[in-house]
C-alpha cells in the first residue's frame, strides 16, 4: 500500500516514518510538509517528498487542489500536521490546524482515499472531575519532599479511574490546543456522517517524547532563555512543582507505530495511545533533581506562568498546565486489543530521554526538529554537516606565521558578531513571517544561517583567536533596539516590514560572502582545506536567491490596498470591504 504522511517532519511524523518504513505492507511513502527536509537520512530518504501549504498562507481551492493531486494512487493519509507556536495568533493556529484538518479531508474524499487516520490528542478530551477531587493522593507527598516512603502511584493513576474513548471531547475551555484539537475533532465528526464510506481513525496520544524532539520541545514550550542546559553542571536540591502534577505519556516510536497500525489494519473510530505508568511529580524530581519536590499551588503556578509568558521569559502560556491539570486518565485497553499495539517505552523512560537529550541540546535532521546547536546535525545547503565540515576545515594549531593573529582575529569577530545578528534577525523574520507563503524560505534560511554562524565560531575556537564575546552583546543588543522601527503601525505589522528585513539580510549575505571569500584565499596561510569556504561561498548565493523569492512576494503586495501581505486568504475579501467602508482584510 501508499501512506502519505502529513506533517511528516516533525515529532511525531519521524516516529512515523520509522514504523512505515519497518512494514512490509507499505511499499511506498509519500511526505507531505510546508519544508520538506534537505537531506537528513534515515527515515527521510526513503520517501518522496511534496512541499504543500496546507493553510498558513495558501487559499483553500489551491490546498485542497495541491492535497487531492498529491494523494491520487494513496491508500491511507495520515494527518499529522499541527502548528504550536505563535501562541498568541488564534486566527492563525486555528485556520491551520482545524480548517487545515478539514482541508485534508476533503482532498482525501475528492482523490478516493479509503483510509485517514488523524492525530487528535489527550487535550481534546473535556475536564475529568475526580483529578481535582483526587489531589495529590497519588503522588505520596507530604508537601516538603513528595515522599512518604510508599511506592502506591509511582507508576499508575493511583485512585483515580482510567477513562476510555467515550470520554466527551469538549476540551479545556483555557486553553487554545485544547479547544482547537475540540473544535477538530468535531471537523472528523462531520466528516464521518458526510462519508461512511471512507475509515476515519483518530488517535488521542498523551504528551510524546523522544531524544530527536528535544530541542523543538524546548523552543516549543519553555523557550530558549530557559537554562536547561545547566543541569549538565548540577541539580537543584529540590523542585517547585504544582500539587498534584502527574501525566501520561508515550515515546515518539511507540506513537508512530500506532498511527501505522491504524493505517495497515483500517479500524475505525478513537484511540488512546499512551504508556502503561502515569509519570508523578515525584519521578520528575528524580529525572531533573534528587527526587525531592516542594509542592505549590497549582493557581501560584498559574500565575506566575502566566507572567513568565507576558514576559517573553516562557514559551507555553497557562492554558497548558491547565490542561495538564484536567485532563483524564487514559485508558489504552482498546488500542491494545484491536490495533495489536503495546507500548515498548515507558513513560518515564521516555521523559528521562527527552530530559537528557534537551541538556544536550540535541535534536533531529529536519528544520522543526533541528537541534539547539545548529551545526551539530544540520544538513545545509552545501550539501554536508556543518559539523563534519568544521572538523576537515580546521588543522588544530593555529594560524602559520605569516598571519598576523590580532588582525585575523578581529576580522573573524566582526564577521561572528554580524553572523550572530544575522541569525537573530532571520530567525524572527522566521516566526513573524509564518502566514506566509515564504515561510518555508525564510525558515529554511533560519536553519543554514545558524549552522554557518557555529561553524564559524567553532573555526575562531580551533584556531585559537581571541572570541571578543562583547561584540557580539553589542550586536545581539543592536539587533533587538532595530525591532522598534514601527513603520507607522505600532499595534500591529506593517507590509512594508517584510520588504525592509529581506533587504537588510541580503546585505548581511553579501558581507558573509566577502569573509567566506577572505577565508578561503587564506586557506593555505591559515593550515585549513579551502574547499569548505569555497563551498559556503556557493551556499550563500543559494541563499541570495532565496531571499530574492522573499523579497519578490513582499514587493509585489506591500504597497497595494487590494492584496495582504501576511495571508493571501484574505484578497478576496477587498471588494466587500472597499464598497463599505470596512478595512477588514486590507493590507496590513
Amino acid at each position: 500500500m501508499r501512506v502519505a504522511v502529513i506533517g511528516a517532519t516533525g515529532n511525531a511524523g519521524t516516529g512515523v516514518l520509522r514504523a512505515l518504513a519497518d512494514a512490509p505492507e507499505v511499499e511506498s511513502i509519500l511526505g507531505v510538509a510546508r519544508r520538506v527536509p534537505d537531506g537528513g537520512g534515515e527515515p527521510y530518504d526513503a520517501c518522496d517528498w511534496v512541499s504543500i501549504d496546507i493553510a498558513a498562507a495558501t487559499p483553500e481551492q489551491q490546498a485542497v487542489g495541491e492535497l487531492a493531486e498529491a494523494f491520487r494512487g494513496v491508500d491511507a493519509v495520515i494527518h499529522l500536521a499541527w502548528l504550536i507556536q505563535p501562541n498568541d495568533d488564534r486566527e492563525l493556529l486555528r485556520r491551520v490546524n482545524v480548517e487545515g484538518t478539514s482541508r485534508v479531508l476533503d482532498a482525501a474524499a475528492r482523490a478516493g482515499v479509503g483510509r485517514v487516520v488523524v492525530a487528535s490528542s489527550v487535550g481534546a478530551y473535556s475536564p475529568d472531575d475526580a483529578r481535582a477531587d483526587g489531589g495529590a493522593r497519588a503522588d505520596g507527598g507530604d508537601g516538603a519532599d513528595g515522599a512518604d516512603g510508599s511506592d502506591e502511584g509511582d507508576s499508575v493513576a493511583g485512585d483515580l479511574p482510567l477513562r476510555d474513548e467515550s470520554w466527551p471531547t469538549g476540551g479545556i475551555e483555557s486553553s487554545h490546543y485544547s479547544v482547537d484539537k475540540a473544535a477538530q475533532e468535531a471537523v472528523l465528526d462531520r466528516f464521518e456522517r458526510d462519508h461512511p464510506d471512507i475509515v476515519v481513525t483518530r488517535l488521542r496520544p498523551g504528551l510524546k517524547f523522544q531524544a530527536d524532539a528535544a530541542s523543538e520541545i524546548q523552543r516549543y514550550f519553555l523557550g530558549p532563555d530557559v537554562p536547561v542546559q545547566a543541569l549538565r553542571h548540577g541539580r537543584p536540591p529540590a523542585l517547585p512543582l504544582p500539587k498534584g502534577l502527574r501525566f501520561q505519556a508515550v515515546h515518539s516510536d511507540d506513537v508512530g507505530r500506532a498511527y501505522a497500525l491504524a493505517a495497515i489494519k483500517g479500524v475505525g473510530g478513537a484511540f488512546n495511545v499512551c504508556a502503561d505508568d502515569v509519570v508523578t511529580g515525584r519521578e520528575v524530581a528524580e529525572i531533573l533533581g534528587h527526587g525531592r519536590t516542594i509542592e505549590l499551588p497549582v493557581a501560584a503556578v498559574r500565575t506566575a506562568l502566566a507572567a513568565a509568558h507576558r514576559a517573553g521569559a516562557v514559551a507555553a502560556d497557562p492554558g497548558w498546565l491547565d490542561m495538564a491539570m484536567e485532563v483524564p486518565f487514559m485508558d489504552n485497553s482498546r488500542a491494545k486489543v484491536e490495533l495489536g499495539w503495546r507500548p515498548t517505552i515507558s513513560a518515564r523512560d521516555a521523559l528521562e530521554e527527552l530530559v537528557e537529550a534537551m541538556i544536550e541540546g540535541e535534536g533531529g535532521a529536519t528544520v522543526p526538529l533541528r537541534p539547539r546547536d545548529p551545526a551539530a546535525k544540520r544538513v545545509s545547503a552545501v550539501g554536508e554537516s556543518t559539523a563534519h565540515a568544521a572538523d576537515r576545515a580546521v588543522a588544530p594549531g593555529g594560524p602559520g606565521d605569516e598571519i598576523d593573529p590580532n588582525l585575523l582575529g578581529l576580522y573573524l569577530a566582526d564577521h561572528a558578531t554580524g553572523a550572530t545578528a544575522g541569525q537573530n534577525r532571520i530567525e524572527r523574520m522566521a516566526e513573524d513571517f509564518a502566514d506566509t507563503p515564504v515561510f518555508a524560505q525564510l525558515s529554511t534560511l533560519a536553519a543554514d544561517i545558524g549552522a554557518e554562524r557555529a561553524l564559524l565560531e567553532r573555526v575562531i575556537r580551533e584556531l585559537d583567536l581571541e572570541p571578543r564575546a562583547y561584540r557580539r552583546a553589542l550586536s545581539w543588543a543592536g539587533e533587538r533596539a532595530g525591532r522598534l522601527k514601527f513603520n507607522r503601525r505600532i499595534a500591529e505589522r506593517s507590509p512594508m516590514t517584510l520588504v525592509l528585513e529581506t533587504e537588510m539580510m541580503r546585505g548581511a549575505i553579501a558581507a558573509k560572502l566577502g569573509g567566506w571569500e577572505t577565508l578561503r584565499d587564506n586557506a593555505e596561510a591559515l593550515g585549513v582545506d579551502p574547499r569548505t569556504f569555497g563551498k559556503l561561498r556557493e551556499a550563500a548565493d543559494e541563499q541570495l536567491a532565496l531571499l530574492d523569492e522573499v523579497h519578490a512576494w513582499a514587493r509585489a503586495r506591500a504597497f497595494r490596498e487590494d492584496l495582504d501581505t501576511f495571508n493571501p486568504n484574505k484578497d478576496t475579501e477587498e471588494g466587500a470591504g472597499d464598497e463599505t467602508g470596512d478595512d477588514e482584510g486590507k493590507n496590513r
